[in-house]
């Protein structure tokens, strides 16, 4: 039986075939997005559970990891836009888990940092976060993990030329 993904036509065995050949770049893609929704959906689940989203998660743990920043900085990090940003800072601040303070050699500067209560939920909840990351890596080994490492980046990298490229 074949069904078709896109152009591509994929065979029983789930093999993409186009103009009757092999497509190991379609084939990539796929399992690139099934590895991250295999490995991303646990991790969001372990998170929520905590009362958390995914996205104040990692405001929480940049700010444990880095220390107070200016709130503009964390979006970086997050590759979040100014706006979500503020609405996701705003929804901590009022929970009580960091605060605004503001910045005495640029008072246009606002950092965030985190409070006694948002240091007690991060930390245990990062370090969780962490051992079922291992956990979920453990299909590779430590060599195997940097070779992965390396050829994503590679990957990565290449991909975001071409978009560049491509815009």
């Amino acid at each position: 039986m074949l069904v078709y993904y896109l152009e591509f036509e994929i065979n029983e065995g789930g093999m993409p075939l186009a103009n009757g050949t092999y497509d190991p770049a379609l084939k990539l893609w796929v399992v690139l997005n099934r590895v991250v929704r295999s490995i991303a959906e646990p991790l969001r689940r372990q998170v929520e559970a905590h009362g958390l989203s995914f996205t104040e998660f990692g405001v929480l743990e940049v700010l444990l990891h880095k220390g107070p920043l200016p709130i503009g900085e964390i979006g970086g990090h997050l590759l979040l836009g100014s706006g979500s940003m503020t609405y996701v800072i705003d929804k901590l601040e009022r929970r009580g888990l960091l605060e605004r303070r503001a910045c005495e050699a640029d008072r246009r500067i606002v950092f965030a940092a985190l409070t006694p209560a948002g240091e007690a939920l991060i930390t245990p909840v990062f370090d969780e976060h962490r051992q079922l990351v291992h956990r979920l890596m453990a299909g590779l080994n430590a060599s195997e993990q940097q070779a992965a490492i390396d050829l994503l980046k590679r990957l990565g990298r290449h991909a975001q030329q071409v978009a560049a490229a491509v815009s």
